[in-house]
């Protein structure tokens, strides 16, 4: 049966696969984007969801427009982060990426992973302290919409890591950047991630626990997860709550 370690008083958690259902939103925005741009060039598409959990799937939108392309062996000037979204630079892609995210959630909304809640809560009415670990540069505004925003102590997002100069998952400096902002060492802290590289970045900080949250359940991802670093592979969050 599962158990939290006692020691641990602080919980990392990604945001987009982990506690709201905007992973596939993602996924779709790079489809579209990545698709448009390789139609031009005659290329084959973007799959799911093979290149979307090798290639971008948790990391910042320039890194994971740059090891997509990379993939196929297209190689593009990095622009910089004013470029507009018809840019055909990295961040230009990434811009246009952005955009159509944008539009898919102001369509759909912000779905909430109830599993992921009760976990927030109980570990908040215990005295734990919670931080967000997102590459997502809208983090803030998915919160807000979703209602979640007090659930966390601290926010380590795509703006702030920009702003710190921090790198994007799967080096580790994100989720040491929310251990120290809730005031714990990493041996204090549990690092919950649905994304491969998230989970690399959990397992490269040396914290106590990393747990792998696979949602997609296709019998090959949660494996993956392991493989990563994972110590535990959960479908659902209820399974620590539970055992709290």
């Amino acid at each position: 049966m599962l158990r939290l370690p006692d020691k641990i008083s602080g919980f990392l958690f990604d945001l987009d696969g982990v506690v709201t259902d905007t992973a596939a939103v993602h996924a779709a925005a790079w489809k579209r984007m990545f698709d448009d741009f390789l139609s031009s060039r005659g290329l084959p598409p973007f799959r799911l969801p093979e290149d979307y959990t090798l290639y971008v799937d948790g990391k910042k939108r320039e890194d994971g427009t740059r090891s997509f392309l990379a993939s196929r062996g297209v190689v593009l000037p990095e622009g910089d982060v004013n470029d507009p979204p018809e840019a055909e630079t990295v961040h230009g892609l990434g811009t246009r990426k952005n955009a159509l995210v944008l539009a898919l959630i102001a369509e759909g909304g912000v779905q909430v992973f109830p599993d992921a809640v009760a976990l927030l809560k109980t570990v908040r009415a215990g005295g734990g302290r919670t931080a967000l670990v997102s590459s997502s540069a809208n983090a803030e505004a998915v919160l807000t919409s979703a209602g979640l925003l007090d659930l966390f102590d601290a926010r380590i997002d795509g703006v702030v890591a920009r702003e710190l100069g921090l790198p994007g998952k799967p080096a580790p400096d994100m989720f040491l950047a929310g251990a120290r902002a809730v005031g714990l060492p990493p041996a204090e802290c549990a690092a919950f991630e649905d994304a491969l590289a998230g989970v690399a970045a959990g397992r490269a900080g040396g914290f106590a626990l990393v747990v792998g949250v696979d949602r997609i359940r296709d019998g090959a991802h949660g494996p993956a997860l392991t493989g990563s670093g994972a110590d535990v592979v959960v479908t659902d969050l209820r399974e620590l709550v539970e055992q709290r």
